[in-house]
């Protein structure tokens, strides 16, 4: 089980972890050892609540394919196990960033006393700059 929040998690069975070979460069060892992680997640089959499902359906993230499908590949570390925990560390990272709720704005008006400071402050400017006029001397 993956542990999301205190009250959600995702079963094993619904995630798919395939080992891959890393790009890049990395010597003799590169070709023979698959140490990268290709992990794959459908939203749409997810026993996920209905609501979080919509949202990561919603999100324009690269990583969600047109079918509803997570895809995250990780190839950072040497190992295959650390590669793997990185993987699942980011798909849990992914549905928690869906689960927190945004608090809904309220627009504020302006006090009366800050509109006042406002307008004083803008007359005293306009005191500075007209007094910067050129001096007559008749």
């Amino acid at each position: 089980m993956l542990e999301i929040t205190a009250r959600l998690a995702i079963p094993d069975e619904e995630i798919e972890l395939k080992a891959i070979r890393a790009q890049g460069a990395g010597g003799q060892n590169v070709n023979k050892v698959s140490s990268a992680v290709h992990l794959r997640f459908d939203i749409r089959a997810s026993s996920l609540p209905e609501l979080y499902r919509e949202r990561l359906l919603a999100l324009s993230d690269s990583r969600i394919t047109r079918d509803g499908v997570v895809v995250i590949k990780a190839q950072q570390h040497r190992t295959l196990e650390q590669n793997r925990e990185d993987a699942l560390a980011r798909l849990a990272e992914l549905v928690r960033a869906v689960t927190v709720t945004q608090k809904k704005r309220r627009p504020t008006k302006p006090t009366a006393s800050s509109k006042v400071k406002r307008l004083e402050g803008k007359s005293k400017r306009a005191a500075v700059k007209k007094m910067r006029g050129r001096v007559d001397s008749d």
